[in-house]
């Protein structure tokens, strides 16, 4: 997997990760938009953590990272 994020990009993606799962896990959303936003959470935190992001793929090889 070759790294397509930058430092500023994969921040980011962790605060939001960490703030809707908080969200999620206080109750403060609650119900289908819970599950929703449960699994953006997942997502944002772990291509966070990898700095790959699979839709940055798809967008023909977009990247935030600096070479």
């Amino acid at each position: 997997m070759t790294k397509n994020m930058g430092s500023v990009d994969r921040v980011v993606r962790l605060i939001l990760g960490v703030v809707l799962a908080a969200l999620v896990a206080v109750g403060t959303v609650t119900g289908a938009l819970a599950v929703v936003l449960g699994i953006i959470a997942i997502v944002m935190f772990v291509t966070g953590l990898l700095g790959v992001c699979p839709l940055y793929k798809l967008l023909g090889g977009f990247s935030t990272r600096k070479e």
